[in-house]
């Protein structure tokens, strides 16, 4: 019978190759507008799903999109539907607001009214049985900023005559650093380009767009009511991009602000317009920008009847006394229940006898080495002790598995390598540190000193290795001028207690048990509530001061913005940053910037650390500088966030309109056992050396900071590792042990840390208040040459 192999589960069954889908342009192709659903998995995680089960989940998940498609499309549907938001932006300094939002109400054949160039109005589009608010927008960066934080759509403006200025950039740079809406790109002045010009117009500002948008694909013109029309059924047929940050938080923008003094310098400020987002909630706080947070007193509707007539106001939700969010940021710290522990007298005495035992400074003490005969007290010196050969290559460890290996009957204590009755060996006494004489008096040792100075200083200009590497003090003992730093053995593993030695600001910030936990739950409660997105309504706020009341312009974007619950305590925030690379100068740590993160502005000199998370103590080293290309994790005192909200670090310039965007990135957390540690680095040069023993000088000038200093280890430049044996002389000179033998040129170093703090000056950013819009460079000089 012929016997035949049959493959068995182990069998390797290679991919047929397909020519169609060979490319990554083909399979992208094939894949366009796919969204891969996340597999169907039981709890336990052996069970394999059943073919019903997944069918049930992805017709649930079907079920579920179109729930939210319906849901934010009936929001603008109907006569008390919201209108979507759609700011217009000119790019160019030459753009005209006011003449698109005309080819806008022209295309309707609607007549404009006479302050929609100055003012938000709403456009009502029958046809397409939607609202659009229309906010025109003078070149104002801040305004620029506010309104796309809330808008549904933007129309971008752009000239065919002149290129897009810096303010237009640093504009578009914001609002994509912030969430990007869905935009509407459109060509103003076409008419004045020679039509063989038009196609590569059209091309050139297209790439333009495509660098912020890439998904963009069409520009779009105003010059007939042809092409307005096609504006506007591209913004009512299109969803608006979800943005999570924004749609986790109920905001509005004013249509209209009134205020009821209750004092001379307090009173009610109401605000009017549509709810969207989350449902607005009167235990929650409100934020005003540049003004802070407020509470509410109650939220009332403001319904428009069929004759645009408002309804009778109804209250429809008010605050619960028990439940209302309270004004309260800090914690008022206790200075009683800091650390009140202080050493005995026996601990003291303890430590003292420790020192002096280190020292040597006991007479009785009698150090001797057992050596061969003839060796003399200063080669003695030079003999590794059993207690310091500590570190051994890896070549030695496999030599001695090896003759372990052969005969491990052969194998004698460590004691019988130099036998008491052995002739060739003696005991001698040891040289102490008096014993040994300076080389050098005081005016050589010092000019050695400058001269490896100049040294050093000419490598430091060569090479940035090494830049925590400092000096030490000779006018002040070392002991004295890095009391607060400590040694670690490993950066990664070393223990490190988080609650030690913390400042007195820690007391006054909020931490959370489970930060992640507290999110979900605060998140999932701020759904549901009694105002429901898309409703006309009246916010009344409380004790608002008279100045908010004053800085309102209905030529302005007004913005309230609604807290989740504990979005108004201070706490320890952690952002993850990474520099522009479009910015040229120097970005130190505890300089002054402006943050925007959010909804929020605040004045801020955040501390700047390595975003690494391969520790195990939670430890970070402290960075003086952002470097192009790095991610780091900038900290600051400031309010509690939830969620992945953007944040802009900016340098304030003499023009508000121009400032310079430094860094961007995103909220990381509130985890105030988050270490930062700065890292300093103690350097000194090889005197001489003898196998793995050598003399080092420089680092230290005295005795007393050898031996405070002594348990600390040491590394070199070329990797080696050692640490100090004893002091030699009364110049500094110490004597080090090392995993292997130094090289003259190798420069040993002493790292020390210690734990850094952001500063309390945290400051709510009130720039922009005044209601002059101060025009860009750009601007000003083609007025000027104008004239």
């Amino acid at each position: 019978m012929e016997h035949r192999h049959r493959a068995g589960n182990s069998h390797q069954t290679n991919k047929p190759f397909k020519s169609r889908h060979a490319t990554k342009g083909a399979l992208r192709e094939v894949s366009k507008g796919k969204i891969n659903r996340t597999s169907v998995k039981q709890a336990n995680g052996l069970k394999t799903v059943s073919k019903t089960d997944r069918r049930n989940a992805a017709k649930l998940l079907q079920q579920k999109k179109r729930e939210d498609i319906t849901r934010i499309s009936r929001l603008f549907e109907g006569r008390q539907g919201a209108p979507k938001i759609v700011p217009v932006l000119a790019l160019c300094p030459d753009s005209q607001v006011g003449a698109a939002i005309e080819a806008l109400y022209k295309s309707l054949g609607e007549t404009m009214p006479a302050h929609a160039k100055e003012e938000s109005t709403i456009l009502n589009v029958e046809r397409f049985k939607q609202k659009v608010q229309l906010v025109p927008l003078k070149r104002n960066f801040l305004d620029c900023l506010d309104a796309f934080k809330v808008a549904d759509f933007g129309i971008l403006l752009m000239s065919a005559d002149v290129e897009v200025d810096q303010f237009g950039i640093n504009c578009l740079l914001g609002i994509l650093n912030q969430g990007l809406v869905n935009v509407v790109p459109v060509i103003q002045n076409i008419e004045n380009t020679p039509v063989k010009l038009r196609t590569s117009l059209r091309k050139s500002l297209l790439a333009f767009v495509q660098q912020f948008v890439p998904e963009h694909e069409h520009l779009f013109t105003l010059d007939n009511d042809t092409d307005a029309l096609s504006v506007l059924r591209y913004i009512t047929s299109q969803r608006p991009k979800p943005m999570s940050w924004r749609d986790n938080h109920p905001y509005m923008l004013a249509e209209n602000v009134e205020f009821d003094s209750t004092s001379a310098e307090l009173g009610t400020l109401k605000v009017t317009g549509y709810a969207r987002g989350n449902p607005f909630n009167a235990n929650r706080l409100v934020h005003l920008q540049n003004f802070g947070d407020f509470q509410v007193e109650k939220i009332t509707s403001a319904d428009i009847t069929h004759g645009d007539m408002e309804e009778d106001a109804n209250v429809i939700d008010t605050p619960k006394p028990e439940e209302q969010d309270d004004l309260i940021s800090e914690n008022e710290p206790d200075l009683m229940d800091n650390e009140q522990t202080w050493p005995t007298e026996e601990e003291l005495a303890d430590a003292d006898a420790r020192v002096r035992r280190m020292r040597n400074l006991d007479n009785n003490d009698q150090v001797t080495k057992r050596v061969p005969k003839g060796t003399s007290s200063y080669q003695a010196a030079w003999i590794v002790d059993e207690d310091d050969a500590d570190y051994t290559d890896e070549e030695d460890e496999e030599d001695d598995k090896m003759m372990d290996d052969d005969d491990e009957d052969d194998v004698k204590p460590a004691s019988s390598s130099f036998p008491e009755d052995d002739d060739e060996y003696e005991d001698i006494e040891l040289e102490g540190k008096d014993g040994y004489k300076d080389e050098f008096d005081a005016e050589e040792e010092a000019r050695q000193y400058e001269e490896y100075l100049k040294n050093r200083q000419l490598e430091f200009e060569n090479h940035n290795d090494f830049p925590d590497e400092i000096d030490t003090p000779m006018h002040m003992t070392a002991r004295e001028r890095f009391a607060r730093y400590r040694g670690l053995q490993s950066f990664r593993t070393s223990p490190w207690d988080p609650y030690e030695n913390l400042p007195i600001d820690y007391g006054k910030i909020f931490r959370f048990e489970n930060f992640v936990r507290t999110k979900i739950r605060v998140i999932s409660q701020a759904i549901v509530g009694p105002v429901k997105p898309g409703r006309r309504i009246t916010i009344h706020i409380k004790n608002v001061p008279i100045q908010a009341f004053e800085s309102y312009d209905k030529t302005r974007p007004f913005i309230v913005f609604g807290l989740l619950q504990y979005e108004h305590k201070m706490s320890l925030l952690n952002l993850q940053v990474q520099r522009d690379n479009a910015y040229e100068g120097t970005v130190k740590s505890k300089d002054p910037m402006v943050l925007h993160m959010g909804f929020r502005r605040y004045n801020v000199r955040p501390v700047y650390s390595q975003n690494t998370n391969k520790g195990t103590n939670h430890v970070h080293k402290f960075e003086r500088f952002q470097k192009l290309g790095r991610s780091y994790v900038a900290t600051i005192y400031g309010p509690v966030v939830f969620g992945k909200t953007p944040v802009m670090l900016y340098k304030e310039t003499d023009n508000v309109n121009e400032p310079i965007l430094v860094s961007s990135g995103t909220f990381m957390d509130v985890d105030v056992k988050r270490i930062i540690a700065k890292r300093i680095i103690l350097s000194g040069h090889p005197y001489k050396i003898h196998k793995r023993s050598a003399v080092i000088r420089f680092m230290f000038f005295n005795v007393e900071d050898i031996y405070w200093f002594k348990p600390v280890q040491l590394t070199s430049k070329y990797g080696r590792i050692g640490h100090i044996s004893e002091s030699l002389g009364t110049h500094g000179y110490m004597k080090c042990i090392f995993d292997g033998t130094l090289t003259q040129q190798d420069t040993i170093m002493m790292c020390l840390y210690k734990r850094v703090f952001p500063k309390w000056n945290t400051e709510l950013y009130r720039g922009g208040l005044d209601k002059t819009v101060q025009e860009s460079s750009v601007a000003k000089s083609m007025d000027m040459d104008t004239e």
